[in-house]
């Protein structure tokens, strides 16, 4: 798959992701951070590792992000 469609369905599934959060329930299990700000970060990220081909063996945008859930090591510079 191209990199560039598997950034937009990253997006795309993030900005789902994002809008779905209650902020109450956020706000109990992270610092003090929104949601928005919180999925911009993954996603920065996400998109870096996505162009660096990190990700170039999955399938869909869904997958990546599925995967980044599961496990923060596949973002080299996560903290």
């Amino acid at each position: 798959m191209n990199r560039d469609k598997l950034i937009s369905q990253v997006k795309d599934e993030y900005a789902r992701i994002a809008s779905s959060e209650s902020q109450q329930h956020f706000h109990q299990t992270t610092t003090e951070i929104t949601p928005e700000a919180y999925y911009e970060n993954l996603l920065g990220k996400a998109i870096s590792e996505i162009n660096r081909g990190t990700f170039d063996n999955f399938k869909s945008g869904e997958e990546i992000v599925n995967a980044i859930a599961n496990d923060k090591s596949w973002l080299s510079n996560w903290k």
